[in-house]
């Protein structure tokens, strides 16, 4: 598994992981609304995490920005 340094170097890391795991989902012309959705879903969680982290860390005095 690689190491990612940023949320994009993890989206690209989705992004190809999904369509090399999943290559039934991906149309002869490349695009993958499977993978896409995935995606979406993904970006979406972790991005309410982030919300709840630094909303909890910043009450003990933290400011850790996910």
């Amino acid at each position: 598994m690689l190491k990612t340094n940023t949320v994009a170097d993890l989206r690209q890391q989705i992004h190809d992981d999904l369509r090399r795991q999943h290559p039934e989902w991906v149309l002869p012309n490349g695009e993958s609304p499977m993978c896409d959705v995935y995606e979406v879903r993904l970006m979406d969680e972790l991005s309410e995490l982030g919300v709840r982290l630094t909303d909890d860390k910043t009450k003990k005095g933290s400011n850790l920005n996910i």
